[in-house]
């Protein structure tokens, strides 16, 4: 063991980039290899890129020459790795090794070539592969929480969208398949799972011929997780099925990451999603009829070429009137190879980021009003981290998810990882503030439930 080489990770984008790491590690990590945080004391340093849009390709730009500058052999996986290929090695001559998003399962091999002396390119054209619960894994997230791939790939073509051909067409795993890791999680210590792909409410239909998530939701009722939270709901996939599973199964938390991009049918057809913009407003009283305890959080590109005031204007309108809790904005970004890259009209960027600007206006006193409503009751709160300067707690109730939501600040003793009654005393735009419930707090929940 002491003759291998030292690996650390540096993980950019995504979760799903992030499940690829933490494959990674496991992968090598069985293989006898020492990995180290510190990416000072490796010998090789892999760089898990995103390039799904132009400011994350700068970012993975940025580390790779960081890197380079300290003499590391860099091995270059993920999805700059599939979407550039050869290009990368030309121009970064420290990089020994390149992995695309398909060939992340061969890293331990990648490593013994390269130490071999040899300059290594694993990247299949198509990606087929997809880990399964047999694949060893080294969680990089706090011990409480893991993100669950259930399908990896896209057979959509957004207009604006490259991950079709970064990560290739949708491939799911098995309803057994993913049920035996959610319980391998339970085993761990895990309290909460977050499903992932694509298009989640797609899930299953490359391999039954018909999508599956009310099955799958319900067969994942009976694993042993309090908490279970699906993102990337596709909105037309939310059948009345899949309502019916998620309010049947307590375990299915009702919050929805529903991937809008817009409310206009002329920006939706641009976009290649022609069939959401008849449907929106019906799809979301659904939701708030079937779940009307549901959290909604969505995001939004504006800017799209050809994007009129009028049609921002209905995109405003829209937000205004359906009061989501969460709402991310991004200006477009055109990525060359899509389809929005050829689009005429394209706008000025001072355009877009005023455009952004004035939704995130219209929304925060929403996120604000929704978050205040908190105020006074009793609610689980999974707590993440602690201030070891403050001794402050610092977790997430079920209305947020990680890294995009919004934080609950706890005072009060409780252990990391553990699920426990918060009273929330006070709220801001994007944040809830309580204590550790103590049994009056809980007393009164209770007299306020039976009133």
């Amino acid at each position: 063991m002491g003759n291998k080489p030292t690996i650390a990770i540096s993980h950019l984008g995504c979760e799903k980039n992030r499940i690829d790491t933490e494959h990674m590690l496991g992968l090598l990590v069985q293989a006898g290899y020492d990995v180290d945080a510190n990416e000072e004391l490796a010998d090789y340093v892999i760089v898990n890129t995103c390039s799904f849009i132009q400011a994350a390709r700068e970012e993975s730009v940025r580390t790779l020459v960081e890197l380079a500058e300290l003499n590391k052999k860099i091995v270059i996986t993920g999805c700059m790795a599939q979407h550039f290929q050869e290009q990368l090695l030309d121009e970064i001559p420290e990089a020994v090794a390149l992995v695309g998003t398909g060939d992340y399962h061969k890293i331990v091999d990648v490593i013994e070539r390269t130490e071999l002396g040899e300059r290594v390119t694993e990247v299949s054209q198509e990606p087929t592969y997809i880990a399964d619960e047999t694949t060893p894994r080294y969680r990089t997230t706090t011990e409480g929480v893991a993100y669950l791939r259930i399908a990896e790939g896209c057979d959509y073509r957004c207009a604006f969208c490259i991950i079709p051909h970064l990560r290739g067409d949708q491939r799911s795993r098995t309803i057994e398949s993913i049920v035996t890791e959610a319980n391998q999680l339970a085993s761990e210590g895990v309290r909460e799972i977050i499903l992932i792909s694509q298009i989640t409410t797609n899930y299953g239909l490359d391999i039954y011929g018909e999508p599956r998530l009310a099955e799958l939701i319900r067969a994942l009722g009976a694993v042993d997780i309090p908490w279970i939270r699906m993102h990337y709901a596709y909105p037309t996939g939310l059948t009345p099925k899949v309502m019916a599973a998620m309010q049947e199964t307590s375990n299915v938390l009702p919050y929805l990451d529903l991937p809008l991009q817009h409310s206009h049918p002329e920006i939706l057809r641009s976009m290649n999603r022609p069939w959401q913009g008849r449907v929106n407003d019906g799809i979301i009283e659904r939701i708030k009829l079937a779940l009307p305890d549901a959290v909604l959080r969505t995001t939004f590109i504006v800017g799209f070429p050809g994007e009129t005031d009028e049609q921002f204007e209905h995109l405003l309108q829209f937000v205004q009137r359906h009061e989501f809790d969460h709402v991310g904005v991004f200006t477009f970004s055109p990525e060359e190879g899509t389809p929005a890259y050829e689009l005429p009209n394209q706008l000025p960027q001072s355009v877009m980021d005023a455009r952004r600007d004035a939704l995130m206006q219209i929304q925060q006193p929403i996120s604000l009003r929704r978050n205040r409503s908190q105020i006074g009751k009793v609610v689980d709160v999974l707590i993440e981290q602690e201030n070891p300067e403050t001794g402050e707690l610092i977790g997430r109730s079920a209305r947020f998810s990680p890294e995009v939501d919004g934080l609950v600040y706890v005072q009060g003793e409780a252990s990391l990882g553990a699920l426990v009654p918060v009273a929330i005393v006070d709220a801001d735009v994007y944040d809830l503030y309580g204590n550790v419930a103590t049994a009056a707090d809980l007393m009164q929940t209770s007299l306020v439930a039976t009133r």
